[in-house]
C-alpha cells in the first residue's frame, strides 16, 4: 500500500489545513504535523537561533478501521498521486 503498511487494521485519515493534502497515518491523534508541509526540527542550531515550533496542521477527519477499509482508503488516496487501476471501485 502507499500510505500505510499492508495488513494495517486501524489508521487515521487526515487533511492538512495549510496544504490541503489528505493522507493516512498510523498515528491516531486529533492533530499531527503534516508530512508534506510540516518542518522537521533541526537539532543542530546555533547559540543565537531559536528552536522552531512545530505546527500541527493536519486534522483527523476519520479513524478508519478494518484491513479492507484501510486498503480501500489507501488505494483511493494513492490514485491521485500515482495513477493506477480503477477496477477495484464498484
Amino acid at each position: 500500500m502507499y500510505f500505510v503498511p499492508d495488513g494495517t487494521e486501524r489508521c487515521g485519515f487526515y487533511e492538512c489545513e495549510d496544504c490541503d493534502n489528505r493522507f493516512l497515518d498510523l498515528r491516531i491523534a486529533s492533530r499531527i504535523v503534516c508530512p508534506y508541509c510540516g518542518k522537521e526540527i533541526d537539532m543542530e542550531i546555533g547559540p543565537d537561533e531559536e528552536l522552531p515550533a512545530l505546527r500541527e496542521a493536519a486534522k483527523l477527519i476519520e479513524m478508519v478501521e478494518g484491513a479492507e477499509n484501510v486498503e480501500k482508503y489507501d488505494s483511493l488516496l494513492s490514485l491521485a498521486i500515482t495513477g493506477g487501476d480503477y477496477n477495484w471501485i464498484d
